[in-house]
């Protein structure tokens, strides 16, 4: 793992900068800036009170808590979320809860994401009349679990 310098502006001072909780995780914790309730099946943007700078080549992905996930069935809608170097507003995440029957409070400070940073490459597209065979083919969603 190599480390690189990531700006970011708290807009909130009494909310925590985001944080590894252990060595050599690859996500570093993020929390919510309010208070808020999610029924069963009820969806809201939750606000973290940080926004970023990302250097040129690098993206932020948002990735859910696994614990969150298993203990309360929340999760995020478009899991992961990306954030492009370019972006520099409030970072917020789209959070679901699918328990069909318990509705789930996050207090300001609780742990809701983790952003997991990596090297992006840009694509050259090339139009072609075909593509280039392969083993998969172009049988579809599953097919290659088909007897």
């Amino acid at each position: 793992m190599s480390d690189f310098q990531v700006l970011i502006k708290r807009l909130d001072p009494d909310l925590p900068l985001p944080q590894y909780s252990k060595g050599g995780d690859a996500g570093a914790d993020i929390v919510s800036r309010i208070d808020i309730t999610l029924a069963p099946g009820e969806r809201a943007l939750v606000p973290t009170g940080i926004s970023i700078a990302l250097p040129d080549g690098y993206v932020a992905l948002v990735h859910p808590r696994s614990g969150l996930a298993i203990k309360h069935g929340v999760t995020m809608v478009n899991a992961p979320g990306t954030v492009d170097a370019g972006f520099r507003g409030e970072l917020q995440c789209i959070m679901i809860n699918h328990d069909p029957k318990e509705s789930v409070t996050f207090k300001r400070g609780d742990r809701i994401a983790q952003l997991v940073f990596q090297k992006v490459e840009r694509a050259q597209f090339v139009e072609v009349d075909e593509l280039p065979g392969s083993g998969r083919g172009s049988g579809g969603f599953g097919s290659t679990g088909r007897q």
